[in-house]
């Protein structure tokens, strides 16, 4: 075991290169739009310039090929099963979007024996040094491997809308993830306002019960209002931020995706720590 510890150790090889940055985006409860949203934010990112992929990890409720009109081929856990290249199973979405499916078998990740996994992290590994922003669509809820590839994330997204059960579950798996690791950064969105004064209260309100009662600080990216140019995208099976860029729910999508740049820290081998902390969680090394 220690001989295959160390060896495990050794495959994970520092990037020349600063990385792909990885954001987990989480949710309380279904149905808040978060699907939604962590498509159209890797397309407002893309459509800043920078090489991004979607993983719909979102198991119970994968949906993100069905929002933009793409039937995947193969999944994550090909890559283990069937020997696949990572890159065998990268799709092309819409704008050139790169988009893996994490396949009904992702969650028995954790049963993987030793020389699978060894596969699997050094295939992951590979997107490293191609993508900028590597964005997670993960399941309502937590359950045992979403919740380490969460932990192993730079930065996790927070999807509620202003409905109390909303808020209340969005409280709570905050406070499930923040007790692995306090020093995990939360950015908060709030979907389906139907006022900018409202999104800002709402806002408030969950940053402050954060900071008193978790001792937690939440950034709130923005607010994204109410729009039914998001239900018409919906049905037609395309993007909201490529449906109609003019959208109220559009801009305000591609104003997150900007002052989260602006944001980002120059931190290198972020990817790369990623895998290593991914790799640590599950397998226990």
């Amino acid at each position: 075991m220690n001989d295959q510890a160390e060896s495990l150790r050794r495959l994970v090889k520092k990037s020349n290169g600063n990385g792909a940055k990885v954001i987990a985006v989480v949710s309380g409860k279904g149905g808040v739009g978060k699907s939604n949203l962590s498509l159209n934010f890797a397309l407002a990112l893309l459509k800043r310039g920078k090489k991004v992929a979607i993983l719909d990890l979102d198991l119970g409720m994968a949906n993100i090929d069905i929002l933009m009109g793409v039937n995947p081929m193969r999944h994550m856990m090909d890559v283990i099963g069937e020997q696949l290249s990572i890159w065998d199973v990268v799709e092309e979405g819409p704008e050139g979007l790169a988009y893996i499916a994490g396949g009904s078998s992702f969650p028995t990740l954790v049963e993987v024996d030793d020389e699978g996994m060894r596969r699997f992290f050094t295939q992951l590994e590979q997107l490293c040094n191609y993508y900028d922003y590597i964005v997670m669509d993960m399941g309502a809820g937590v359950s045992k491997t979403s919740l380490e590839f969460t932990l192993a994330s730079d930065d996790i997204f927070i999807v509620t809308t202003p409905e109390p059960t909303a808020l209340t579950d969005a409280y709570a798996i905050m406070k499930q993830i923040a007790l692995k690791d306090q020093s995990k950064p939360f950015y908060l969105i709030v979907n389906r306002t139907d006022s900018q004064e409202e999104g800002e209260n709402v806002g408030k309100n969950f940053t402050r019960v954060a900071a008193r009662f978790l001792n937690k600080e939440v950034r709130v990216l923005g607010t994204i209002p109410y729009d039914k140019k998001v239900i018409q995208a919906v049905k037609a099976q395309t993007p909201f931020v490529l449906y109609d860029e003019s959208a109220k729910a559009s801009k305000a999508v591609f104003q997150l995706a900007a002052l989260y740049i602006g944001e980002q820290p120059d931190d290198s081998n972020r990817f790369d720590n990623f895998v290593s902390k991914i790799k640590r969680l599950l397998m226990k090394v």
